[in-house]
């Protein structure tokens, strides 16, 4: 599960060129994200790749309070997105975007405490990983509410995530895509959608201790 990540820099814009062939979105974000937080996101629009801010944890259109839905629905488990209210319509309407981040954070409970570790790519590279997306206008306010959901996979046994959560809790992972997936991730169906969603293969990802 992830709760808190790093939000792409600034100074990765040619990276978001190079990958998906659009500009990365220029309004300012925070260096942190959390639930509710907006952050930099890619979507297809028109069959195309795009950048925006969007929220991280994923507002369904019924939602009865809009502002704070997002605090439940930040990671969506893969084995039952497809059937859980808030998830369904996204999964079902391959409404597949990604959430580009330079770490992610998890807590580590071996010291018989938490204590928050960072996780990134082992080559430095930013991060992309399988959400999905729900954008609609708040008929009461007019807002346009984009949000987005990070999908997990079970991490039992994996070489970094299996270090992270409580002990007697399911060891779980946001999904870390290779460069080449990106695009097949964003134009997949059902199908290969659920191929891509796996955890990340042994030293793609290190960690280390971040305490606050």
């Amino acid at each position: 599960m992830c709760s808190n990540f790093q939000p792409i820099k600034t100074e990765h814009a040619q990276w978001v060129e190079e990958h998906f062939g659009c500009p990365l979105h220029q309004a300012p974000w925070r260096e942190e994200a959390y639930p509710t937080y907006p952050a930099p996101f890619i979507y297809l629009q028109d069959g195309k790749p795009k950048c925006e801010l969007a929220q991280f944890g994923l507002v369904p259109h019924w939602a009865d309070d809009k502002k704070k839905f997002g605090l439940r629905t930040y990671n969506a488990r893969s084995e039952t997105v497809h059937e859980k209210p808030s998830y369904r319509h996204a999964w079902k309407e391959r409404q597949f975007g990604l959430a580009i981040m330079e770490s992610f954070y998890e807590p580590n409970w071996e010291t018989g405490k938490a204590v928050r570790w960072r996780i990134k790519r082992a080559d430095t590279q930013p991060i992309a990983v399988p959400s999905i997306w729900e954008r609609f206008i708040d008929k009461e306010t007019g807002e346009v509410i984009f949000s987005f959901s990070m999908l997990t996979v079970n991490a039992d046994g994996h070489s970094i995530m299996q270090h992270f959560h409580k002990p007697e809790d399911e060891k779980r992972s946001i999904i870390v895509l290779s460069e080449a997936d990106y695009q097949p991730w964003l134009h997949a169906n059902h199908e290969q959608a659920h191929s891509l969603l796996k955890v990340a293969p042994d030293n793609f990802l290190v960690s280390e201790a971040a305490p606050r």
